[in-house]
């Protein structure tokens, strides 16, 4: 008996035709991959599946029996658990009070406390259940998600991109939880970018462009460029690396020590780096370990660095406001898309008001046309699937979404670029693109500066590499002189003395 089947779902939307006659099936026990670009149509037939939005046309079969799956408390009724890839959590509630939300309230919250701590234990994903969620990085956020998931014992679990923010020590923890569930018999819908992932977990693969099924292989038969070509058409554009030539000292970060700003943050500990005009530099580390402080401190959203610790071209800015540092050519993408790197609510041409000023004219006169006109090039340049300029930020799906805020920034050629999970849910065409472009921006003398979880990503793009722990920060190690298992290492927060003594 299959577990789900999906027969003719389609979903319009005003501006795109997000599924157009897709037939899935879904055995129990299988871990069941959907492949495709950004903006083909994966989420929204999820969140179908999930009752969280209905389909125009189409049939859901559920253990055989046709179902019509009404809202998401219905779908968990029926035994099915979905973890989103922009987070579905209250900032102001605890991860327990969150994860108690979405489960019988005949449980005691004590008890559902418990349950976060032995669930999390269990799957090596680490979870503080006290703490607001307001606090948690985004890839801590991610492991409240899947925790939340696994505590409601599913017979079909959703997981849209689960590992963008998730290290790789934590990704290994998560494909044994996973193979154990298929085990179990739970049947596991995986939507992810990552083709070594879906190579290495996935025993079937449907793959999805412009919202119709284009194929369907076995995952484990496939090289990267082939399941690359059934994905996007061809295989990603490869980088040209070149070596850095590094300029005058763009960002000099010297003694920077900052107190918890709360009972859950880190506290930075003597922090010091430089990046140089014209090279990028990576910083790698397991999430919740001073990144968000970090870049709190860096792009002006906490002030209270001490005097001279953050330079920018030789000049103070430890406490300049974020528009000043703006102003002196140092711009910023924040790693949560939704709600700092763009307002759900309002259009991409409203949104690349957030950091770009050429379309204000004297006096504060906004000059709509070239507010529109801006939006439009970046929707064009860098490929952005949305219904145009005045599309609503939260209407696009998280990897277009992505391109644009990177593409906003990058347009506005900065001297100094800092980028928090660049490629972060963006597929492997757009990933390259991105990546081009931040070393293209390098090769134009930009200093650039990318903090990641991706340590693929790191190694492909940064000339030099760096890594934060414990709020400490360690020496920097030329790319070519890295390796992945020292870098592992260092991201426990043992790096050596010698290391220290060659960097000083």
């Amino acid at each position: 008996m299959l577990r789900l089947e999906l027969v003719g779902i389609s979903k319009q939307y005003p501006a795109v035709r997000a599924n157009d006659q897709v037939s899935l099936r879904v055995t129990p026990g299988q871990i069941h991959a959907v492949l495709g670009e950004n903006g083909a149509g994966k989420s929204t037939l999820m969140k179908i599946i999930y009752g969280a939005v209905q389909p125009d046309e189409g049939e859901l079969r559920w253990n055989g029996q046709p179902v019509k799956i009404a809202n998401p408390q219905q779908a968990r009724a029926l035994g099915i658990a979905m973890v989103f890839q922009h987070f579905s959590l209250f900032d102001t509630l605890s991860a327990a009070e969150n994860v108690w939300l979405g489960l019988d309230k005949s449980l005691p919250l004590p008890e559902v406390t418990e349950q976060i701590r032995r669930v999390s234990k269990d799957y090596g994903l680490e979870v503080d259940p006290l703490r607001p969620v307001h606090t948690l990085s985004v890839g801590e956020r991610q492991r409240v998600e899947i925790v939340r998931a696994l505590l409601t014992k599913p017979q079909l679990l959703i997981l849209d991109e689960p590992t963008s923010v998730l290290t790789p020590q934590a990704v290994e923890t998560l494909f044994l939880t996973l193979r154990q569930l298929a085990h179990e018999g739970c049947s596991i819908l995986y939507i992810s970018h990552k083709l070594d992932e879906i190579r290495a977990l996935c025993h079937h693969c449907t793959v999805l462009r412009g919202g119709k099924v284009t194929g369907e292989v076995d995952p484990t038969k496939e090289s990267n460029a082939s399941l690359s070509r059934l994905m996007i058409g061809n295989e990603p554009p490869a980088l040209t690396h070149r070596p850095a030539n590094p300029g005058a000292v763009a960002l000099q970060v010297q003694g920077l020590s900052l107190a918890k700003s709360g009972p859950f943050a880190r506290t930075l500990d003597g922090i010091a780096f430089q990046v140089r005009a014209g090279e990028v530099v990576g910083i790698a580390g397991v999430s919740g370990n001073g990144q968000q402080e970090l870049m709190a401190a860096l792009s002006g959203e906490d002030c209270r660095a001490p005097a001279g610790s953050i330079q920018l071209f030789g000049e103070d800015i430890a406490g300049a406001s974020p528009r000043r540092r703006r102003q002196q050519g140092l711009n910023f993408v924040p790693e949560e898309r939704l709600g700092r790197g763009a307002v759900p609510t309002m259009s991409l041409a409203e949104n690349t008001l957030l950091t770009r000023t050429e379309a204000i004219a004297a006096g504060g006169w906004l000059r709509t046309s070239a507010v529109r006109a801006m939006a439009a090039d970046l929707i064009r340049r860098y490929n952005v699937k949305a219904g145009g300029p005045g599309a609503a930020a939260k209407s696009l799906s998280g990897g277009n979404l992505q391109k644009f805020i990177v593409g906003r920034e990058i347009d506005a050629k900065p001297k100094l670029l800092i980028v928090s999970q660049p490629t972060w849910g963006v597929d492997v065409g757009a990933a390259a693109q991105i990546r081009g472009e931040l070393l293209r921006l390098r090769d134009e003398g930009c200093a650039v500066l990318v903090v990641s979880e991706e340590l693929d990503e790191l190694f492909e793009i940064s000339d030099r590499l760096l890594v934060i722990a414990q709020g400490r920060m360690s020496p920097s190690v030329p790319v070519a002189e890295a390796s992945v298992e020292m870098i592992g290492l260092w991201m426990s927060g043992l790096w050596t003395t010698e290391a220290a003594h060659a960097e000083a």
